[in-house]
């Protein structure tokens, strides 16, 4: 790009957002050197409440701020993970997707605190894990699937980011949590994994390990810019995860996991599943397309006809 005008990239102030956004600004950099960027942090009202997540209207709890900062022209740029954009929903009006970054590992991890003597990758599992053992996460989806997996084990609602989640479960407020095995090693706390979960352990939510560009609809200066950092594969991937939670139109309390890997073929592989609250309903699907749009939609079709409308419905919200 010639003569480059700064991007300013709005940005959530945790530990792990602003990880984040230095990934994307050195991705720009190599994409096109001398662009100029500026981090806008913010602290949305995802980040200040520390109560359940339904009672501030959902997941865009995260990112309402930083949308009306893009639509107001304060910023030009917005890093999301996608789990974070509601997917019952279009992104607001005004605005655009225009990249997604290639998939980091999008499994689910198990943390156990410092000085635990299993506390290291392959030093105790979930399934060793005793009755009684208290589990921090406030994720409907990762409580649903411990339910069935695990009803031995205590979920303790824990909101919070990372940092600060690892910080309470050291202090000994819980005995274990659940994290996002991308946003650890975003935060350099891989080290702090003790179990990775396989996907048939806990499914993971639509869009794990991914991040989406978010800019002004039309901006063709950002467009352009932070085009070159779009993954194809992911691109298809997250769009059929996004395109199943539409038409599901599932809420932020729906416990619906899902996720789409590339086979050799190029075809897409879409499985999905929704849970009752309490883990005793499982609805699965499983199928393959190559249109992405089609892919999500068929499957959430399966699903509505096994009944998820209804699993879906019968949890408060």
């Amino acid at each position: 790009m010639s003569d480059p005008q700064l991007i300013r990239i709005g940005a959530r102030s945790s530990p792990m957002s602003l990880a984040q956004v230095r990934r994307v600004r050195a991705e720009l950099a190599a994409a096109h050197p001398g662009t100029a960027t500026e981090v806008v942090p913010f602290t949305t009202s995802g980040d200040r409440w520390s109560g359940a997540l339904v009672e501030l209207g959902g997941k865009g709890a995260f990112t309402r701020e930083i949308d009306e900062a893009l639509l107001s022209g304060a910023v030009d740029l917005a890093v999301h993970c996608v789990k974070d954009v509601p997917g019952d929903r279009p992104v607001p009006a005004g605005t655009q997707f225009a990249a997604y970054l290639k998939r980091d590992d999008l499994r689910d991890a198990l943390v156990l605190p410092v000085g635990h003597p299993g506390a290291r990758l392959g030093g105790a599992t979930l399934a060793d894990l005793p009755a009684g053992t208290r589990i921090g996460t406030s994720s409907v989806r990762r409580i649903a699937q411990l339910a069935q997996r695990y009803p031995e084990l205590e979920p303790v609602p824990f909101r919070g980011n990372a940092n600060s989640r690892l910080a309470k479960l050291d202090a000994g407020e819980v005995d274990a949590v659940l994290l996002a095995v991308s946003g650890l090693e975003r935060i350099g706390l891989a080290d702090r994994i003790t179990q990775i979960l396989d996907v048939e352990q806990m499914m993971p939510a639509v869009g794990s390990g991914t991040l989406v560009l978010q800019c002004r609809a039309g901006d063709e200066r950002v467009i352009e810019a932070v085009g070159a950092l779009n993954d194809a594969e992911t691109y298809r991937q997250t769009t059929a995860e996004r395109m199943l939670l539409h038409v599901l139109q599932g809420h932020c309390n729906s416990p619906i996991a899902a996720y789409a890997t590339t086979e050799f073929d190029g075809r897409l592989s879409l499985r999905a599943r929704v849970f009752s609250a309490d883990g005793k309903t499982v609805l699965d699907a499983h199928e393959w397309d190559r249109n992405a749009h089609a892919l999500g939609t068929s499957v959430a079709a399966t699903l509505l006809r096994q009944g998820a409308h209804e699993v879906i419905n019968a949890i408060p919200h």
